[in-house]
Order: C-alpha cells, then sequence, then structure tokens
C-alpha cells in the first residue's frame, strides 16, 4: 500500500469517525429535548370552545398539535361542509371514512349498546329540531317529534369493512358533539406519548386528559362546578376539587346551554327514546375513565338515564368512576353522588394536598 493510499484512508476512517460523533450527539439532543424542565403551555380555539393544553418539555409541539386539530375537523367537525361526517351527512356515497370517524363510530355504538340507547349518536335531528345543533330551531309539536324519531336510532347504521357507512333511512344524521372533544383530548394525549412526554394535561371544552403530575409534582386539580344555571357561562363556583393523575374525565350538565321560552326550561341534551330534553335527576355527570372518548359519551348517557340506573352500569364496571350532583325531591338543595373510589381523590377529603 502506498503511502498516498495509507493516508487517504485514514482521513476517510477519521470523517467517518466525526460524523458518527456528530450524528450520535444530534441524536442526544434530541431525545434530550423532552427531558424533565420546563412546562410548556398553549390555549385558544378550536371546535368553537377554548382548549388549554400543558406538558413537560423542552421542545414545542403547538404546530403540531394545530394540524392534528385541522385533520380532525377535517373528519368529524359539523361546522364544516367538506368534513367526512358533514359528506357522510349528506348521503355522499362515494365517502370512505378515516380512523378518526371508525373510531367515534365505533366507540359510540358501543355505547349505544352499554346504556340501552341512551347514548346515539344519530339524535342530530332532534337537537337541531330543539335549537341546539348546527341548523336552526323549528316549531316543536308531538307529531314533528314522533316524525323525526322514526329515523333516529343507532341500529339504523352500520360500517362496512371498506369504510363506508350504510344507513336504513338516507335522512339519518350524525351528531358527533358530544363525543369529539373527548376524543381529541385523546389523540392529543397519545400525540404527547408517542414523544416520551408523560407530565401533561390536555383540557378541550372541559374535557380532559392527564398524564404524570404537574408543574409542582403533584397530580393534577380537575374542578367539579356548581350546576348553577348559566347560559353565558361565566359563573364557576366550584363544587369540589378532583386530584388526578393517569385518567381522562368528561363532564356533561343541562344548566348552561339551555333556553327558556313559554315559561318552560328547554336544555340540550336530549332523550333518544322520547326525543325530548332529559328530565332526569342527574344536574351534572363527571365521569372518570381511562379515555376521554368513552368518559365523554357516559357523561352524555347518564344525564338521560339518571342515577339509579347510571349507578348499576359504574357498579358493573370498575374501571370507571363517577361524580353526579343531583336534584333531591325533598329538598331545594343538591345531593352528591360519586363513586367510593373517588374519596380518596377528593380535595375535600384529602387536606394534605
Amino acid at each position: 500500500m502506498s503511502k498516498r493510499t495509507a493516508k487517504l484512508l485514514i482521513y476517510l476512517v477519521t470523517a467517518i469517525c466525526v460524523l458518527g460523533i456528530a450524528m450520535h450527539r444530534q441524536s442526544a439532543n434530541s431525545e434530550a429535548s423532552n427531558e424533565p424542565g420546563t412546562y410548556k403551555k398553549h390555549e385558544g380555539m378550536v371546535f368553537h370552545t377554548v382548549y388549554h393544553i400543558q406538558y413537560e418539555g423542552r421542545h414545542d409541539y403547538h404546530d403540531d398539535i394545530q394540524q392534528l386539530f385541522r385533520e380532525f375537523d377535517g373528519s368529524l367537525s359539523m361546522f364544516n361542509d367538506t368534513s367526512i361526517i358533514s359528506r357522510i351527512n349528506r348521503n355522499d356515497t362515494s365517502v370512505v371514512v378515516n380512523n378518526y370517524v371508525r373510531t367515534v363510530l365505533d366507540k359510540s355504538l358501543e355505547v349505544s349498546r352499554l346504556t340501552q340507547g341512551a347514548y346515539d349518536i344519530t339524535v342530530a335531528p332532534l337537537v337541531n329540531l330543539w335549537g341546539f345543533g348546527f341548523k336552526n330551531a323549528e316549531g316543536v309539536s308531538q307529531h314533528i317529534v314522533d316524525s323525526i324519531l322514526q329515523f333516529v336510532g343507532y341500529e339504523k347504521i352500520r360500517l362496512t369493512a371498506d369504510g363506508h357507512l350504510i344507513k336504513d333511512d338516507p335522512r339519518v344524521i350524525l351528531d358527533a358533539s358530544s363525543i369529539a372533544k373527548g376524543y381529541m383530548c385523546d389523540v392529543v394525549a397519545d400525540y404527547l406519548r408517542s414523544h416520551n412526554i408523560h407530565n401533561f394535561m390536555v383540557e378541550i371544552g372541559g374535557e380532559i386528559t392527564c398524564g404524570g403530575h404537574n408543574s409542582k409534582g403533584k397530580r393534577w386539580s380537575v374542578g367539579i362546578n356548581e350546576p348553577i344555571e348559566d347560559s353565558l357561562q361565566t359563573s364557576n363556583v366550584l363544587r369540589d376539587i378532583m386530584l388526578l393523575t393517569d385518567c381522562s374525565v368528561a363532564t356533561s350538565g343541562n344548566y348552561r346551554n339551555f333556553y327558556y321560552k313559554d315559561g318552560r326550561r328547554y336544555a340540550h341534551i336530549i332523550d333518544p327514546h322520547t326525543g325530548y330534553p332529559a328530565q332526569d335527576d342527574i344536574l351534572s355527570s363527571t365521569v372518570i375513565a381511562s379515555n376521554c372518548i368513552t368518559a365523554d359519551a357516559l357523561a352524555t348517557s347518564f344525564m338521560v338515564l339518571g342515577s339509579q340506573r347510571a349507578l348499576r352500569i359504574l357498579e358493573a364496571d370498575t374501571t370507571l368512576m363517577a361524580y353526579f350532583i343531583c336534584s333531591d325531591p325533598n329538598s331545594d338543595q343538591y345531593k352528591v353522588i360519586y363513586s367510593p373510589k373517588l374519596k380518596n381523590m377528593l380535595s375535600s377529603q384529602n387536606k394534605s394536598h
């Protein structure tokens, strides 16, 4: 081997070593970007509501989260004429669902079966009729309600293996508003976990998925509001505070989205069986589950079912917890019912936190 060739080999080996060291440092820096340190905080508007996101990490993922929001809006927003769910509602037979829509449909049908139809994603025409949907309210009568009930029912839809939604009646319309915010919390949380972030809280319109601990090293504090009539959503009197980690929370109530007409009060949660606003004893339904898509759908379902039937579901599934604020027929005061496992997670019961 000539000296010239030997020198070239030495230079080549040296260059490879330097390149390897640089790549290793770049990889190490990338991995270190989410080491413990600063908590990022983002907030804004999405799906006609407010979101707040906190997570521990040095890298800023807000732009990526915004892209997730756009993808989600293009899938499940009924206010977006080009979204997949809007096209399904217009009976566009060419549309094929994506993973977002399939997940929501699968979960909604699962919860519908569990609650014997108290939850129903096809309730949209009734929500619109009563003035709480994406169309203006119409005159309500028993005859109109009965006519709409003919094409409301989760049994009237099914999803094919190749992603086409089949309707038994073309007048069937889907309403994902009672499940979409919760699912979006899960989507953002899964994205953060995929980037090695374990301390976070994602809140969208009051629905929450959290993991790990907050910036003070403690469990996340989640407030439960008093069910005070507040259509402007300016009252936030706390009834209790839950101290949570590694779970999801969703709350549904009839005390904010409502209106009065001819002396009667009409709230936004519709009983799919009767076609009328739900009128049971639960005023505020908070559900804690392993994922927010389940918590969101069940919180709405329990408003329809009432506390007695809701408690039977909770007793059968030990992975679920709930906190109900109910009307008391024997007084003008509220009564609180909550899962026994939740007791040690309530701030009022655990003053050490």
